[in-house]
């Protein structure tokens, strides 16, 4: 594959993911939308300056999340014959962000219950965390929201693990996240005006997002593993 059609893959994925987390608002409104505006009831902050904090934090999470899954996806290319496990591992990958885009259109014959850490945990520290001050609570806050269980997040890492390099993995992420700061900055304003019917819609133009995405990477992973094939004989 050469660079300027890799180059043009990549930045393919970047809108994908960017335009999943736009699309996801509606989403990340009937999620989240409440838990966020009831968080800043609690911490009783004035002014944007907190409410900038935690959703800079949020988007640096799931930034993290990329660098963290890009690694591990390079370490597990390395395990074994390169070529043949890289191809492999797009191929797997890509089904299993396509699993998830169909779990957001709740038609998945798997439901996802995968979560980036305890739940019961982040419940905890999210609850606790507008004890902590205005501007610190306001970031420990973010931080556990990015962690929270979502499909579209965990699509992202999943495709994350079959970036190129490490900061690509990070860069996709924080793509996505950046698609959702709209939405989410907003998330005390527009919370219950958006319709049922309005949210459904933008979470079926996410959901498709994510399977484009998924159905990319499933392409790429088959073309990567037929030329290693030849390659290596």
């Amino acid at each position: 594959m050469d660079h300027s059609h890799h180059q043009a893959l990549v930045e393919f994925s970047y809108w994908l993911a960017f335009m999943t987390g736009i699309l996801g608002s509606g989403h990340c409104l009937g999620m989240c939308g409440g838990l966020v505006s009831g968080f800043f009831m609690k911490l009783g902050a004035r002014g944007f300056a907190p409410c900038l904090a935690y959703h800079l934090t949020r988007v640096g999470v799931y930034a993290l999340i990329g660098l963290l899954a890009a690694a591990l996806g390079t370490v597990l290319v390395q395990t074994g014959s390169f070529g043949r496990l890289q191809g492999l591992l797009q191929i797997v990958a890509g089904s299993v962000v396509i699993l998830l885009g169909l779990d957001l259109l709740g038609v998945s014959p798997w439901r996802n219950t995968l979560a980036f850490a305890p739940i019961d945990w982040l419940r905890r520290q999210f609850a606790g965390a507008s004890a902590r001050g205005v501007l610190p609570g306001a970031m420990i806050g973010g931080a556990i929201n990015g962690l929270m269980p979502c499909s579209m997040t965990m699509a992202m890492a999943v495709k994350a693990t079959t970036a190129p390099s490490v900061v690509e993995g990070g860069l996709l992420l924080l793509a996505f996240g950046a698609g959702t700061l709209p939405s989410m900055l907003a998330a005390s304003f527009l919370f219950g005006r958006l319709g049922v019917r309005t949210r459904g819609w933008l979470l079926r133009g996410a959901a498709l997002f994510v399977i484009v995405l998924g159905l990319t990477t499933v392409w790429q992973g088959i073309r990567y593993h037929l030329v290693m094939q030849r390659l290596l004989g």
